[in-house]
């Protein structure tokens, strides 16, 4: 019988990467969610009954092992931007973590690779990079083998990061953002997932592996890159983070007294976030040492982004249109 990987978030943005190629090494890929009927998309990852969605509630130690029952490797890729009633950063980011090693450690498992984020610092003022810093230690404390993964700001077809931002800039002529000066190395997905799957199948040294794509870019770079993708001109201004934190604390409050109903356009926490630099530190492992070639922004931005220009998918066609003569 082939060898089972339990995937836990394996239907959010980075996870279904990875269950995607779990599924082509041959393995048995379990899935594991909040809501099974919204993951259905992954099953045809691979042949019949080979991929499946479960229910698994991360902050329970009963539901946690009963979705690794006879898996042979798991994967964390649970994560969250910003606090929702019990999914608070403690329980989904640092708590959670150190339960699936836990448990993991318990059932004799002894490959996991847990997926964190670059600026995971437990000496930081932001309750994401904090609680990051917080996971990490708690899986190496029960799982001292495990892989950790570091990416920065992550792109692909389902991102949450130039999707947001390409829609915005149809809103009028100026896109703003705050810290525009700050700097990311945006990776690609499916690098991250090929970094995971080496973890999984043992193809990379236990440690920490800090990801980042070829090329960093301040904010304001990958606003006007992102534009010319889309064909669209508009001013990127930068909102002061001065001010920036004072929207994030009204937004805050807002979407508290809403009980979540009204969700915040940007939270003070992410404000502290885009203070710092989100880059690749001098010495860290990485792509290299894992003999991936990391893919570049302007190879993938297009394939997905079209839909966001003026005439969508016939924009170029249009264009082209224009040189015609009479």
């Amino acid at each position: 019988m082939s060898k089972l990987v339990t995937i836990y978030g394996g239907s959010g943005f980075v996870g279904r990467y990875i269950a995607r190629r779990m599924a082509k090494e041959g393995w048995r890929v379990r899935v594991a969610v909040r809501n099974p009927n919204e993951a259905i998309f992954v099953k045809p990852y691979g042949v019949v009954g080979q991929v499946e969605p479960v229910f698994c509630n991360i902050r329970d130690d009963a539901s946690v092992a009963a979705v690794m029952q006879g898996a042979d490797a798991v994967v964390n890729c649970v994560g969250i931007l910003a606090p929702q009633g019990k999914n608070t950063f403690d329980a989904v980011q640092a708590e959670a973590p150190g339960r699936i090693a836990r448990i993991a450690a318990q059932h004799g498992i002894t490959r996991m690779v847990h997926v964190s984020a670059i600026g995971a610092d437990k000496g930081s003022q932001s309750a994401y990079s904090r609680t990051k810093a917080e996971g990490e230690e708690a899986v190496l404390e029960h799982m001292p083998g495990a892989v950790i993964l570091r990416p920065s700001i992550v792109f692909g077809p389902e991102d949450q990061f130039f999707n947001r931002f390409a829609s915005m800039s149809r809103l009028g002529p100026i896109l703003p953002v705050v810290g525009a000066e700050t700097k990311f190395q945006p990776v690609y997905v499916d690098d991250v997932a090929q970094a995971a799957v080496m973890g999984v199948l043992g193809q990379a040294e236990a440690g920490i592996y800090e990801l980042g794509g070829p090329d960093v870019n301040t904010f304001r770079e990958l606003m006007k890159e992102m534009l010319q993708v889309i064909r669209r001109r508009r001013m990127v201004v930068n909102i002061p983070f001065w001010i920036a934190r004072i929207m994030g604390g009204v937004f805050d409050v807002v979407n508290k007294i809403s009980l979540g109903l009204i969700p915040a356009q940007i939270t003070l926490d992410q404000v502290r976030n885009l203070a710092k630099d989100n880059v690749v530190s001098p010495g860290a492992r990485g792509f290299a040492d894992l003999g991936i070639h990391p893919t570049a922004l302007e190879a993938v931005l297009p394939e997905y982004l079209w839909r966001f220009r003026p005439s969508g998918q016939y924009d170029a066609i249009k264009e082209s249109a224009k040189n015609l003569r009479a």
